[in-house]
């Protein structure tokens, strides 16, 4: 391990002078850490002419202390499966919306100073196995911080899901989809379907369908040993896709099975504030002190 290596992922449409980051990594610099500046994408093109040469994140994973984002969720959402697959810890500098997982706002960078002490805390987030079969074969496989989304194509249409729990019916799903969630994930597209909150520190797994056609389904919410298997039932040649994270579409046939699991994976994230999830939730959900 590098001593202090620090690892600055900026995203280009979020920080877009680099301004926050160029902060952080004086504050870091000043702090006695040795911060690398490396692009969250593959493709670095969007920093060229900024000042800036950012260096391949690959290579700079080994021997980092920590990855530190600048954006919103989204930011933190790309880069967690590699931050779980290298047990790397994730701080994430929040400059997109809501921002539920981001730890720091831009006026909080100071606190960062504390990365060199070590003065902070690890909050471990549970993620999910999601793998594809088609026939005897696996021919997808992610692992997910937020969710896994199987719903209905770019037109819409009634689509039909037969979901199991260790192989045991769980329920039948007729409408747009059907998301399987983490605590983590509760608060994003899952809270919009009419998902209920969890504390993105509990272990269990949320099955949220998306505007059911029957008022008999409304969320399970399940420990987290359960193996969720969803299929696809009479929905003919109409298209239905798998999000995992928000990442690219991946297209269902009618003879796949979907796995839902646990993964043995986890994302670390550190923790320099005091705050906790429901004073988070309150306040960015309800700025102002309003109330539901």
């Amino acid at each position: 391990m590098t001593e202090g290596k620090i690892i600055l992922c900026p995203n280009p449409s979020r920080d877009v002078d680099l301004s926050a980051t160029r902060t952080a990594e004086k504050i870091l610099r000043e702090a006695g850490l040795k911060p690398v500046l490396c692009s969250p994408f593959r493709d670095p093109k969007p920093f060229r002419g900024r000042g800036s040469e950012l260096k391949p994140l690959q290579r700079e994973l080994e021997g980092a202390e920590a990855i530190v984002t600048f954006g919103g969720d989204g930011t933190i959402l790309h880069l967690s499966r590699l931050a779980a697959m290298n047990e790397i810890p994730l701080l994430g500098v929040n400059m997109g919306g809501l921002g539920f997982i981001a730890e720091l706002e831009t006026s909080e960078l100071e606190l960062l100073r504390r990365l060199k002490t070590r003065d902070y805390r690890i909050e471990e987030r549970m993620m999910l196995d999601v793998t594809v079969r088609r026939g005897e074969r696996i021919i997808y496989s992610n692992l997910g911080l937020n969710d896994a989304v199987i719903r209905e194509g770019p037109i819409s249409h009634v689509i039909h899901l037969k979901i199991s729990s260790d192989g045991n019916h769980l329920a039948t799903v007729s409408g747009d989809g059907v998301i399987i969630a983490t605590p983590t994930g509760s608060t994003a597209y899952s809270l919009s379907a009419g998902g209920p909150v969890m504390e993105p520190t509990a272990e269990c797994i949320e099955v949220c369908p998306i505007c059911v056609h029957t008022m008999r389904f409304s969320s399970y919410v399940l420990s987290p040993e359960h193996v969720l298997t969803v299929e696809l039932e009479r929905n003919g040649r109409k298209p239905v896709f798998l999000f995992v994270d928000e990442s690219r579409a991946f297209d269902l046939r009618s003879e796949d099975v979907v796995r839902v699991a646990r993964s043995d994976k986890t994302l670390k994230l550190i923790r320099l504030s005091d705050r906790n999830f429901c004073e988070i939730f309150s306040r960015k959900m309800f700025p102002g002190g309003q109330t539901m």
